[in-house]
Order: C-alpha cells, then sequence, then structure tokens
C-alpha cells in the first residue's frame, strides 16, 4: 500500500510540523480604545473577542488599507486582535534603525516573548500555545506601519526620518497578529510554544 508521501507532487517538498518553546517576557495592553502605545500589566486577560476594551478588540473589525481588495470600511472577520513580539527581533530592529532601544509597547506591542528564532516568519496556522491555557492562532507577520514609526520618532527627537525609516527596516521583523483561539490569561514568566503546521512552497505553475 503506497503512503501518503507516496501520493505527493514530484516537485513539492513538505516539511513536517513540529514545536518550538519560548518563554513570555512581558504582556501589554492600551489604557483606552483611543491609544495606540501599550502599557506593562501584572496579567493579560484574553477572551475570544481579544483584549476587552482594546483598540484591536472584537470579533470583527473595519477593513482598512492592508485590505485594498475591499472597499475600505468593509466589516470583515478580526484576525487582528493580539500583536506578538521579539526580544531578538525588537533588538535587531533597534540596531538597523540605529537606535538605543526599541520597546514593545511603544508600537503596541500585547506580548513579548523570547526564544522562538525568527518569531515573524512563523507561519499561519500556528498555534502558540501557553502554559496557562491561553491558545493564540496566528494569522501571519505584522506589516509595519508610519503610525508605529512615528511612536519611535517620539522618543528619539533628535532624529529625523525615523517614522518612514522604520517601515523600510521592519518588514518580516515586525512580530505577528493573531486571534484567541482559546480564553485565557497570559503572564511574564510563562512559557509559550508554538505548534508551527506542516509547511510547502504553493507554485503557480
Amino acid at each position: 500500500m503506497s503512503s501518503q508521501l507516496d501520493l505527493l507532487p514530484e516537485d513539492l517538498t513538505v516539511v513536517p510540523g513540529f514545536k518550538v518553546s519560548g518563554k513570555v517576557e512581558g504582556v501589554f495592553r492600551t489604557r483606552s480604545a483611543d491609544d495606540f502605545t501599550t502599557h506593562p500589566v501584572q496579567s493579560l486577560e484574553l477572551g475570544l473577542e481579544g483584549i476587552a476594551g482594546d483598540r484591536h478588540a472584537g470579533f470583527t473589525r473595519k477593513s482598512g488599507g492592508r485590505e485594498p481588495y475591499y472597499p475600505r470600511g468593509t466589516e470583515m472577520c478580526n484576525e487582528r486582535q493580539i500583536s506578538i513580539l521579539s526580544v531578538e527581533e525588537l533588538a535587531d530592529l533597534a540596531s538597523r534603525m540605529e537606535i538605543s532601544d526599541l520597546q514593545a509597547e511603544w508600537i503596541g506591542g500585547n506580548i513579548l516573548v523570547s526564544g522562538i528564532r525568527r518569531l515573524s516568519l512563523v507561519p499561519p496556522r500556528t498555534r502558540l500555545v501557553f502554559e496557562g491555557g491561553l491558545v493564540i492562532r496566528i494569522d501571519g507577520t505584522n506589516s509595519p506601519c508610519r503610525i508605529a514609526g512615528a511612536a519611535i520618532a517620539e522618543r528619539y527627537p533628535e532624529r529625523e526620518g525615523l517614522d518612514l525609516l522604520f517601515p523600510k527596516v521592519a518588514r518580516r521583523y515586525r512580530g505577528l497578529v493573531g486571534y484567541i483561539e482559546v480564553p485565557g490569561n497570559a503572564s511574564a514568566g510563562e512559557t509559550v510554544t508554538a505548534h508551527v503546521p506542516e509547511q510547502w512552497i504553493y507554485s503557480r505553475t
């Protein structure tokens, strides 16, 4: 009997799924629905709608510039409830921008992790499973924008052009966005495990 792998096209390589663990270094939330920057908290409570009262909370959201295939303001599923950032990638970005520091809360981060290599390239459908039971389903990498760049520029008034520099250097280093699959709490110090699904490159030919 042929195995399932025998049925794959000859030019398709499948990488099996795997798990990799890291550590939660900090959790953050906005103080109001109008805020962009976030602030450290002891514990972050996450329901199926995201963080209650947060600007990104909700089961649905309005489409914007990231969705040019919809008329702006179209109601759609909210796959961007949570922003997850990496200690290592923020350090890389600070170096690329030639600034001394770049904090997760400056650019609206909700969860800061360490130990997961190249976090921003974790593929869609990955589940981040937290020690306390919370599960976040990853939609994909977070596209850098000038709003985040402006928030960084405010901290370095002596430097011109940081608002425009950030979108240029932060692509695929800006972390991940996702939505809550299983509600729970996240706290600094706990283990988080990325359950990465099997992967392949889909070709148009």
